[in-house]
Protein backbone atom coordinates (compact mmCIF):
# COMPACT_ATOMS: atom_id res chain seq x y z
CA UNK A 1 0.00 0.00 0.00
CA UNK A 2 1.22 3.19 -1.25
CA UNK A 3 0.30 6.71 -2.40
CA UNK A 4 0.36 7.67 -5.29
CA UNK A 5 3.17 10.56 -6.18
CA UNK A 6 2.49 14.32 -4.93
CA UNK A 7 4.19 17.45 -4.19
CA UNK A 8 4.56 18.39 -0.59
CA UNK A 9 4.79 21.73 1.12
CA UNK A 10 4.70 23.25 4.53
CA UNK A 11 3.48 26.86 4.77
CA UNK A 12 5.04 28.98 7.62
CA UNK A 13 1.57 31.10 7.61
CA UNK A 14 -2.12 31.00 6.85
CA UNK A 15 -1.99 33.07 4.00
CA UNK A 16 1.02 30.50 2.85
CA UNK A 17 -1.29 27.93 3.47
CA UNK A 18 -4.31 29.51 1.39
CA UNK A 19 -2.28 30.76 -1.75
CA UNK A 20 -1.35 26.71 -1.86
CA UNK A 21 -4.64 25.29 -1.81
CA UNK A 22 -5.88 28.01 -3.98
CA UNK A 23 -2.97 27.48 -6.45
CA UNK A 24 -3.84 24.06 -6.86
CA UNK A 25 -7.43 22.51 -6.90
CA UNK A 26 -7.92 19.26 -4.90
CA UNK A 27 -5.17 19.74 -2.67
CA UNK A 28 -5.53 18.28 0.81
CA UNK A 29 -4.30 19.69 3.90
CA UNK A 30 -2.08 17.71 6.64
CA UNK A 31 -2.32 17.90 10.14
CA UNK A 32 -2.06 15.33 12.19
CA UNK A 33 -2.60 12.47 9.27
CA UNK A 34 -4.17 9.92 11.33
CA UNK A 35 -6.97 9.73 8.65
CA UNK A 36 -5.30 11.08 5.59
CA UNK A 37 -2.67 9.03 5.95
CA UNK A 38 -4.14 5.53 5.62
CA UNK A 39 -6.78 7.60 2.69
CA UNK A 40 -3.13 8.31 0.96
CA UNK A 41 -1.79 4.99 1.40
CA UNK A 42 -5.22 3.05 0.19
CA UNK A 43 -4.98 5.67 -2.67
CA UNK A 44 -8.83 6.66 -1.37
CA UNK A 45 -7.02 10.30 -1.34
CA UNK A 46 -5.10 11.09 -4.69
CA UNK A 47 -4.05 14.67 -4.29
CA UNK A 48 -1.52 16.29 -6.05
CA UNK A 49 -0.73 18.68 -3.31
CA UNK A 50 -0.15 18.03 0.66
CA UNK A 51 -0.44 21.10 2.05
CA UNK A 52 1.64 20.35 5.42
CA UNK A 53 0.16 22.81 8.12
CA UNK A 54 1.70 21.63 11.41
CA UNK A 55 4.24 24.51 11.48
CA UNK A 56 2.05 27.32 11.46
CA UNK A 57 2.04 29.22 14.85
CA UNK A 58 -1.37 30.31 14.83
CA UNK A 59 -3.19 26.97 14.17
CA UNK A 60 -1.32 25.76 17.17
CA UNK A 61 -2.21 28.70 19.46
CA UNK A 62 -5.16 28.92 22.48
CA UNK A 63 -6.52 32.00 22.64
CA UNK A 64 -9.04 32.98 26.37
CA UNK A 65 -11.53 35.62 25.69
CA UNK A 66 -14.09 36.72 28.41
CA UNK A 67 -16.79 34.42 27.19
CA UNK A 68 -15.18 31.55 25.05
CA UNK A 69 -11.78 29.83 24.06
CA UNK A 70 -10.30 29.35 21.02
CA UNK A 71 -8.64 26.26 20.76
CA UNK A 72 -6.00 26.22 17.15
CA UNK A 73 -7.19 23.67 14.59
CA UNK A 74 -3.67 21.65 15.29
CA UNK A 75 -4.17 21.50 18.97
CA UNK A 76 -4.08 17.85 19.53
CA UNK A 77 -6.39 15.31 21.19
CA UNK A 78 -3.05 14.91 23.66
CA UNK A 79 -3.08 18.51 24.56
CA UNK A 80 -6.63 18.79 25.71
CA UNK A 81 -6.80 15.29 27.73
CA UNK A 82 -3.32 16.49 29.38
CA UNK A 83 -5.12 20.03 30.81
CA UNK A 84 -2.64 21.45 28.43
CA UNK A 85 -5.13 23.78 27.16
CA UNK A 86 -8.21 26.32 29.02
CA UNK A 87 -11.28 24.04 29.09
CA UNK A 88 -14.59 26.05 29.28
CA UNK A 89 -16.36 23.03 30.62
CA UNK A 90 -14.57 22.39 33.78
CA UNK A 91 -13.27 19.28 32.60
CA UNK A 92 -15.72 17.84 30.15
CA UNK A 93 -13.50 18.10 27.20
CA UNK A 94 -10.60 16.04 28.54
CA UNK A 95 -12.76 13.57 29.57
CA UNK A 96 -14.22 13.35 26.40
CA UNK A 97 -10.43 13.71 24.53
CA UNK A 98 -9.44 10.63 26.86
CA UNK A 99 -11.81 8.35 25.30
CA UNK A 100 -10.68 9.02 21.69
CA UNK A 101 -9.03 5.86 19.67
CA UNK A 102 -5.46 5.32 21.43
CA UNK A 103 -2.75 7.56 23.36
CA UNK A 104 -0.89 6.85 20.28
CA UNK A 105 -3.78 8.59 18.00
CA UNK A 106 -4.21 11.04 20.41
CA UNK A 107 -0.70 12.65 20.25
CA UNK A 108 -0.67 13.24 16.56
CA UNK A 109 -4.79 13.64 15.88
CA UNK A 110 -5.75 17.32 15.87
CA UNK A 111 -9.57 18.57 16.88
CA UNK A 112 -9.59 20.75 13.62
CA UNK A 113 -8.49 17.49 11.27
CA UNK A 114 -11.29 15.69 12.87
CA UNK A 115 -13.90 18.23 12.36
CA UNK A 116 -12.33 18.62 8.64
CA UNK A 117 -12.61 14.96 7.73
CA UNK A 118 -16.27 15.54 8.85
CA UNK A 119 -16.37 11.26 10.25
CA UNK A 120 -20.51 11.60 11.69
CA UNK A 121 -18.80 8.88 14.40
CA UNK A 122 -16.10 10.96 15.83
CA UNK A 123 -16.57 12.31 19.22
CA UNK A 124 -15.39 15.98 18.19
CA UNK A 125 -18.21 16.22 15.92
CA UNK A 126 -20.81 15.17 18.22
CA UNK A 127 -19.33 16.80 21.45
CA UNK A 128 -18.88 20.77 20.02
CA UNK A 129 -22.13 20.55 17.91
CA UNK A 130 -23.77 19.65 21.95
CA UNK A 131 -21.79 22.53 23.33
CA UNK A 132 -22.66 25.59 21.06
CA UNK A 133 -18.90 25.54 20.02
CA UNK A 134 -18.15 27.64 16.56
CA UNK A 135 -15.91 26.52 13.68
CA UNK A 136 -13.38 28.93 12.42
CA UNK A 137 -12.27 28.83 8.59
CA UNK A 138 -10.35 31.09 6.63
CA UNK A 139 -10.81 31.23 2.78
CA UNK A 140 -9.64 33.50 -0.17
CA UNK A 141 -12.67 35.68 0.75
CA UNK A 142 -11.71 36.06 4.34
CA UNK A 143 -12.63 34.64 7.27
CA UNK A 144 -15.75 33.15 9.33
CA UNK A 145 -17.54 31.18 11.86
CA UNK A 146 -19.60 28.35 11.19
CA UNK A 147 -22.41 27.39 14.35
CA UNK A 148 -20.42 23.28 14.53
CA UNK A 149 -24.31 21.73 14.75
CA UNK A 150 -24.11 22.88 11.19
CA UNK A 151 -20.52 22.72 9.71
CA UNK A 152 -20.95 19.11 9.29
CA UNK A 153 -23.27 18.29 6.46
CA UNK A 154 -22.83 14.86 6.34
CA UNK A 155 -20.64 11.62 6.36
CA UNK A 156 -17.33 13.49 4.70
CA UNK A 157 -19.11 16.61 4.14
CA UNK A 158 -18.64 20.04 5.26
CA UNK A 159 -19.70 23.53 4.67
CA UNK A 160 -15.92 24.77 4.12
CA UNK A 161 -15.59 25.91 0.41
CA UNK A 162 -12.99 25.72 -1.89
CA UNK A 163 -9.66 26.68 -0.81
CA UNK A 164 -10.62 27.18 2.65
CA UNK A 165 -9.24 26.14 5.72
CA UNK A 166 -10.36 25.15 9.60
CA UNK A 167 -8.26 27.71 11.84
CA UNK A 168 -9.32 26.65 14.82
CA UNK A 169 -12.71 26.01 16.84
CA UNK A 170 -14.23 28.88 19.21
CA UNK A 171 -16.10 27.48 22.53
CA UNK A 172 -18.06 29.17 24.73
CA UNK A 173 -17.15 29.31 28.69
CA UNK A 174 -19.74 27.48 30.71
CA UNK A 175 -20.68 28.00 34.43
CA UNK A 176 -19.41 26.36 37.71
CA UNK A 177 -23.11 24.70 37.57
CA UNK A 178 -22.92 23.13 34.07
CA UNK A 179 -23.34 19.89 33.74
CA UNK A 180 -22.42 17.51 30.71
CA UNK A 181 -23.20 13.91 29.68
CA UNK A 182 -21.13 11.52 27.09
CA UNK A 183 -21.64 8.01 26.28
CA UNK A 184 -20.67 6.35 23.15
CA UNK A 185 -21.24 2.63 22.49
CA UNK A 186 -18.66 0.75 19.97
CA UNK A 187 -17.76 -3.25 19.98
CA UNK A 188 -14.33 -2.38 21.02
CA UNK A 189 -12.15 0.16 22.76
CA UNK A 190 -10.82 2.84 20.53
CA UNK A 191 -13.03 2.45 17.04
CA UNK A 192 -15.20 4.75 16.27
CA UNK A 193 -18.55 4.51 17.75
CA UNK A 194 -21.79 2.76 16.94
CA UNK A 195 -23.72 5.56 18.67
CA UNK A 196 -22.70 8.53 20.68
CA UNK A 197 -25.13 10.25 22.90
CA UNK A 198 -23.98 14.01 24.30
CA UNK A 199 -26.16 16.41 26.72
CA UNK A 200 -24.94 19.84 27.71
CA UNK A 201 -26.48 21.94 30.44
CA UNK A 202 -25.96 25.23 32.20
CA UNK A 203 -28.95 26.43 34.43
CA UNK A 204 -27.40 29.79 34.50
CA UNK A 205 -27.50 30.59 30.98
CA UNK A 206 -30.54 28.30 30.19
CA UNK A 207 -28.88 26.26 27.47
CA UNK A 208 -30.24 22.71 27.49
CA UNK A 209 -28.96 20.76 24.39
CA UNK A 210 -28.61 17.11 23.53
CA UNK A 211 -26.94 15.74 20.36
CA UNK A 212 -26.93 11.83 18.70
CA UNK A 213 -23.72 11.37 17.08
CA UNK A 214 -22.33 8.87 15.29
CA UNK A 215 -25.71 8.69 12.70
CA UNK A 216 -25.64 7.98 9.12
CA UNK A 217 -25.42 12.30 8.38
CA UNK A 218 -24.48 15.39 10.69
CA UNK A 219 -25.33 15.11 14.30
CA UNK A 220 -28.56 15.74 15.20
CA UNK A 221 -28.80 18.17 17.54
CA UNK A 222 -32.16 18.52 20.29
CA UNK A 223 -32.62 21.51 22.31
CA UNK A 224 -33.87 20.14 25.88
CA UNK A 225 -36.79 21.16 27.73
CA UNK A 226 -36.99 22.31 31.23
CA UNK A 227 -39.34 22.34 33.92
CA UNK A 228 -39.79 24.22 36.62
CA UNK A 229 -36.75 22.48 38.11
CA UNK A 230 -34.68 22.00 35.01
CA UNK A 231 -34.34 19.42 32.66
CA UNK A 232 -34.64 15.40 34.13
CA UNK A 233 -32.45 12.56 32.85
CA UNK A 234 -34.39 10.64 29.62
CA UNK A 235 -35.21 6.72 29.61
CA UNK A 236 -34.10 5.10 26.92
CA UNK A 237 -38.02 4.91 25.75
CA UNK A 238 -38.42 8.92 25.79
CA UNK A 239 -34.78 8.98 24.18
CA UNK A 240 -36.41 7.29 21.03
CA UNK A 241 -39.40 9.54 21.01
CA UNK A 242 -37.59 12.17 20.72
CA UNK A 243 -34.78 11.13 18.30
CA UNK A 244 -38.31 9.74 16.07
CA UNK A 245 -39.12 13.90 16.45
CA UNK A 246 -35.75 14.29 14.50
CA UNK A 247 -36.36 11.96 11.41
CA UNK A 248 -34.20 9.91 12.70
CA UNK A 249 -33.18 7.86 9.99
CA UNK A 250 -31.52 4.85 11.25
CA UNK A 251 -33.37 0.97 11.44
CA UNK A 252 -34.54 -0.48 14.63
CA UNK A 253 -31.31 -1.79 16.23
CA UNK A 254 -29.76 1.64 15.40
CA UNK A 255 -32.24 3.43 17.05
CA UNK A 256 -31.77 1.35 20.22
CA UNK A 257 -28.24 1.94 20.40
CA UNK A 258 -28.57 5.51 20.19
CA UNK A 259 -31.78 6.45 22.10
CA UNK A 260 -29.28 4.11 24.63
CA UNK A 261 -25.96 6.60 24.37
CA UNK A 262 -28.53 9.45 24.81
CA UNK A 263 -30.46 8.52 28.16
CA UNK A 264 -27.10 7.25 29.41
CA UNK A 265 -25.29 10.52 28.64
CA UNK A 266 -28.60 12.67 29.99
CA UNK A 267 -28.21 10.45 33.55
CA UNK A 268 -24.61 11.61 33.49
CA UNK A 269 -25.53 15.02 33.60
CA UNK A 270 -28.46 15.33 35.25
CA UNK A 271 -27.94 13.17 38.16
CA UNK A 272 -23.89 14.78 38.90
Amino acid sequence: MKPVAFEYARPASVAEALGMLAAQPGAKVLAGGQTLGPMLNLRLAQPALLVDITRIPDLAAVAEEREAVAIGATVTHAAIEDGRTPDPTGGFLARVARGIAYRAVRTRGTIGGSLAHADPAADWVACLAALGAQVEIAGPGGTRRVAAAAFVRGAMETELGEAELVTGVRLPRFSRRARFGFHKICRKVGEFADAIGVVACDPESAYYCAVAGATHGPPLVMELRAGPDGPKAMTAGEAAAILRTQRYAGDAYELKLHAAALARASQMAFSA
